[in-house]
This record gives C-alpha cells, structure tokens and sequence, in this order.
C-alpha cells in the first residue's frame, strides 16, 4: 500500500475517524443555529468526555458549521492557570471581523471593537510598565465606561451583549468555542455562567460551545448553582461497532482498496472504538498492508508500531509531566482496576500504596488540574486518558 497516500494520516480524509457517528451532535447544532437566528431562546452547549474521543475535532466542524450559517466565529484554548480575557479577546475579534464585511455601518463595527479593545486591556496587571503591557491589536481607540471595570463578570456581560447586538444588525450571529473548559480558571468560568444566563434571558444571539473532560459539569455547578439550565451537556463517547466500522471502510473504500471482516474485527478489538486510536492503528495497519486487500495479520503486524508512537505521542507526553509521587499515585490506579479503563475507589488506592488518605490528596489534586483523572463521582478517581492503565502496567 502506498503510505503517501495514507487514508489515515492526519488531513488526509474528507472526514476523519473522530467525525463518524456524530451526526446526532451535528444535527443538534444545526438546530441550535436556527433557533438562536430565529430570537428563540436556546441553551449553550457543552461537549464532555475523555481524551481521544474526537472533542477538538468535533469543535471545529461545529465552528465550520457556523461560519457558513454566516456567523461570526472564534474558538479559545483555556489552560490551566492563565486568564481569559487574552484570548477570549482574540477569539471574539476574529468573530467581529467575520461580520463586519457584512455590516453597512463600520462606525458600528468600531464602537464594538472598542469596548472589545477596552475589555481586553484589562488583561494587563495594574501598574504594569508601559513595555510590558499586552495589547491586542485592534487599531481603534478603547471605548470607556463599558466592559472595562475590572470584574470581569461585570465586563463579560456588558462585552457579550455588544458583540450580540453587533450579530443581531445583519441577522445573524455569534459562536464562541472553548476547548479545554474545564481548564478555564473558577473566576473566568463564573462571569462565563453570568453571561450566558444574561443573554439567555434577553434572547441574544450568541452561543458558547465548550468541550472538557467529563468532571466539566461539576466544575460549571461548582460556580453556579443555576449551571445545569444553562447549557445541554452532550456525552461524547467511543464509537459504537458500526460507526467505527465506517470510519475504517469509507478511506479505505475512497482508495480502492479492501479490508476484511477478521481485520475489522481486529481493528475494533484493539482500538475500542476511540477515534484516536482507530486513526493511530489505521494509519499503521495501511502502511504495513502490501496488498489491495487489508486482512488481520495486517493488522497484527501494525499494532506494535502504533503502540510505539501511542506511548511516546499520545501516552508519553501526559505520563512526562507527572512528578514521582503523582506517578506512584497513577500506577496504583493501573493495578487497582488491572489496566481496564475502570475508575479506582481513592480509599483502595491510600490502602494499596498503605498511605492515609490525606496524604495523597495532594497528588490527586495536582493530577485533576493536569487533566490525567477526573472524579465522576466521590470517592472514585479515573483515568481521562482511554487505555491509560493498560500503558501504565508496560512500564517499569
């Protein structure tokens, strides 16, 4: 098989492995997008699961989704630690300039831009020298009186209207994506609650969509009790056998070639269904085929390669940033649930490690923040990576 032409490589398909069976999401969006341009009021969304299930991806089509729906659009990374004004500014001044080619007015256009430039300058430290202070490149004067008092709550609400009513004027609207959310530090991600139930109440047309790991509903209700009506949580989870089935065949198939059922099975069996790894082992199982016709000693023989680029890639990397005692801590987990992607009971893994509990929530807090376990539930502690542990037990 010819691995230039790999079906499975990264940007090689019309729709990659973490899009398959997600239309039920993509459909739900497409109806939020026609409720919200309609005035109707309509919850944001957000989208949770584990790592390599397809989050990332999925936020992008949906993004895509709403620029050709005619929105403005912009997406935003949280990380851990870091504010939101930087890049919320940055993500919103893209949005404002998907509209403004189509505003009549571009005073309009700039009386937004400065109190969107107002707001970000807020980033800044008070006091900070002239040289260090950040600016975000909108070329108009920052508007005053209007989201630049400081509490960004204040702020939030009176900069998302503005930006709303912006998107109102050409009947159409805007979508701001957050990857990553539950990064979002606690006093960004309560001014973001506030904002979205104010412009719930009013109708205006702007959604957020965020994506994180499965613990982001409790970290949305932790700072406000009302959370739970202001977004629709979406679950997304492996692909089911028949989804994962047709992320395999339909690159295959657009390359005239072939696979058989064993080596579906065997792809199945030893990707799980995660969309990451069907792409990992496909993309393996393709280089190593020398035939037209891809069957499961292809696949066996792929599997260590794949393997070898997971644990450095995908596996390595998140493993690297544990200290000693978080590694002790993960490891336990591994054991516990025998390399299943199962969560652990905390009080057997201080039994195990023959530790006090107390002792090692440092460990487990540190890991949370990471994003490497999640608690879905008290007294539990899993794995956000799929396959973590089984990774885990290779190790020395």
């Amino acid at each position: 098989m010819d691995p230039v032409r790999n079906p499975f490589a990264p940007g090689a398909g019309q729709r990659p492995p973490e899009l398959a069976g997600r239309d039920r999401e993509l459909d739900a969006f497409e109806v939020v997008l026609e409720r919200v341009a309609r005035g109707r009021p309509e919850r944001s969304l957000v989208l949770t699961g584990l790592r390599g299930v397809g989050k990332t991806v999925l936020l992008g089509e949906l993004r895509s989704m709403a620029l050709r729906r005619g929105w403005g659009a912009g997406k935003v990374e949280a990380r851990p630690e870091a504010g939101l004004r930087r890049p919320l500014s940055a993500a919103l001044h893209r949005a404002i300039r998907d509209l403004a080619v189509r505003h009549r007015a571009p005073d309009r256009v700039e009386q937004v831009l400065a109190v969107l430039k107002a707001f970000a300058l807020k980033a800044n430290p008070d006091g900070a020298k002239l040289r260090d202070r950040w600016q975000p490149g909108i070329d108009v004067p920052a508007a005053q009186g209007r989201a630049d008092s400081g509490d960004v709550e204040i702020d939030l609400v009176e900069l998302f209207t503005e930006v709303a009513e912006l998107a109102a004027d050409v009947g159409s609207g805007i979508a701001l994506l957050i990857d990553e959310m539950q990064d979002v530090p606690t006093e960004d991600v309560s001014a973001l609650c506030a904002a979205c139930h104010e412009l719930s109440q009013s109708g205006a047309p702007l959604v957020v969509v965020g994506a994180g790991l499965p613990h982001l509903p409790a970290v949305l209700s932790a700072s406000k009790s009302y959370s739970e009506r202001l977004f629709r949580y979406v679950r997304i989870d492996r692909l089911d056998r028949s989804d994962a089935d047709r992320a395999v065949l339909a690159p295959i198939e657009r390359e005239e070639a072939e696979i058989t059922p064993d080596a579906l099975d065997a792809l199945f069996d030893i990707s799980g269904g995660y969309p990451y790894f069907v792409q990992s082992y496909g993309k393996a199982t393709w280089d190593a085929a020398v035939r037209s016709e891809i069957g499961a000693e292809d696949v066996r023989l792929a599997a260590p390669e794949a393997e070898s680029e997971l644990a450095v890639g995908f596996f390595g990397s998140r493993y690297e940033r544990a200290t000693p005692a978080e590694r002790e801590y993960l490891r336990a987990m591994a054991e516990l649930v025998e390399g299943r992607d199962e969560p652990a009971p905390t009080a057997s893994i201080a039994q195990y490690l023959e530790r006090r509990p107390s002792s090692l929530s440092p460990a487990r807090d540190s890991l949370i923040k990471k994003g490497l376990v999640y608690s879905g539930e008290r007294g539990l502690i899993a794995f956000t990576v799929p396959h973590f542990g089984r990774y885990l037990l290779t190790q020395d």
